[in-house]
């Protein structure tokens, strides 16, 4: 007598074997792991089961349950306008840098001498480049980030002493973190001088003494203070005998005239200063790194200081930074001086390519520097006008799309979006309709 569930397709449930050796699902494997892809397979047999899946239907399921992505970080079309964007990873690495990790992700000779096969100094390659783009430092030192650079030069140099910066200068970097707690975690006590908007030579002057390490003097990156204001320059700063520290933050090497009052580190190492510190991810557009250059005392005092150990970059970041440095102009350049003239012909593109419902519009829409550097510098652009429900619904594209929300509009604007990726952004908005 047949059996009553012989057609039941809940009784066809395909061996894990069976679906593990589809070649579809092989290769997933080879990009997940045995472990994931099979957790996938066991969902979707269940969903089998449960009479929810056709049994031939197993393998598309598995493939469609696993991540698109190696990691729980999502790729994003930065359309916001801020070209160095903290919450999307601050300065998109160059083609060069990319291909430089990849190059660096299995052994390599980072702390070795081929030739002799003895061990080496560490980030030779590195270290020599950056020498040579900025000829006034005499020595150079890369860490894991900017904040980790200061807190090691503070260290190195006035832990158990004093620190002299303007109160004008006590910032804070951002999420809570702010200067006098970081310096006071080294170990060194800050002595402030002048006022807020206020700080002479002689405030400086009358502070000095015995127990003072270092003077520091921080770029305010993300503020500005305008009307009567004062403050001294390096150049005078390094006439009072402690060494000077300047942490110029965004990370400029040399002057960029679009950028005229962002301090860059060859200016700040000509009027005198000892150490200059800076990120290797903002205006430099690298890797989250940290950079000291400066005079050769003082950067191989901190270098040889136990907490440098704890703060040192990765073979990663510095075969990404190292390539920023000798490569081709990073994004961030680029979409930093990018033509407004293009950029409204590409908007004008995407425009008349979005679903008509949608009444896009060209509209004029200035960029910033954004990542704590330039404050106040506006970047002449434009952008496409869209209803404002339109950016979380970008957001929730298969690649999500930033854009920004003002004044009841939603702005997307392609100042930090590749020209070859215009066509990503449109394919998104088409998906609005």
């Amino acid at each position: 007598m047949p059996d009553a569930h012989q057609g039941d397709p809940r009784r066809r449930v395909p061996r894990t074997d069976a679906v593990l050796a589809d070649p579809a699902v092989a290769e997933a494997i080879s990009r997940h792991g045995r472990d994931r892809v099979k957790q996938a397979v066991t969902a979707a047999q269940q969903q089998v089961r449960e009479g929810h899946l056709a049994p031939e239907d197993v393998p598309d399921a598995t493939l469609a349950a696993l991540p698109r992505h190696r990691s729980s970080l999502t790729p994003v079309l930065n359309a916001t306008g801020v070209v160095i964007h903290t919450n999307v990873g601050r300065a998109p690495l160059s083609v060069a840098a990319v291909e430089a990790i990849a190059d660096a992700a299995g052994y390599v000779d980072v702390e070795l001498d081929l030739e002799t096969g003895q061990r080496s100094r560490r980030a030779r390659g590195l270290l020599d480049t950056l020498l040579r783009r900025v000829p006034d430092a005499e020595a150079a030192l890369v860490v894991n980030n900017g904040a980790a650079a200061l807190v090691l030069a503070t260290t190195a140099l006035a832990a158990g002493k004093e620190v002299v910066v303007s109160r004008g200068e006590m910032v804070e970097i951002g999420d809570g973190f702010r200067l006098p707690d970081l310096i006071a975690s080294t170990g060194a006590r800050l002595r402030e001088v002048g006022t807020t908007n206020r700080t002479t030579l002689a405030d400086y002057q009358h502070a000095l003494g015995s127990d003072t390490g270092c003077i520091l003097k921080v770029h305010p990156s993300n503020f500005r203070v305008e009307g009567f204001t004062a403050q001294v320059p390096v150049e005078e700063l390094a006439t009072l005998g402690p060494p000077v520290v300047h942490d110029i933050g965004s990370g400029l090497l040399s002057p960029d005239p679009l950028l005229p009052d962002e301090p860059d580190a060859t200016t700040a190492l000509r009027a005198g200063a000892a150490v200059v510190t800076a990120s290797g991810d903002k205006l430099l557009g690298g890797p989250q790194a940290g950079i000291l250059l400066g005079r050769a005392a003082e950067v191989e005092r901190i270098r040889r200081h136990p907490l440098a150990r704890a703060v040192r970059a990765d073979k990663l970041a510095l075969a990404a930074l190292e390539a920023t440095v000798t490569g081709p102009a990073a994004p961030v350049t680029a979409y930093l001086h990018a033509d407004p003239d293009q950029l409204r012909a590409r908007c004008g593109a995407l425009a008349a390519s979005a679903p008509p419902e949608l009444r896009a519009t060209v509209v004029e829409a200035d960029g910033v520097v954004g990542g704590g550097g330039a404050p106040g510098l506006t970047l002449p652009g434009w952008a496409v006008a869209l209803p404002e429900d339109c950016a979380p619904r970008l957001r929730a594209q298969p690649r999500p799309v930033l854009a920004r929300v003002d004044r009841g509009r939603c702005l997307v604007d392609l100042r930090c979006i590749p020209p070859d990726a215009d066509r990503l952004v449109a394919e998104a908005i088409s998906q609005l309709a």
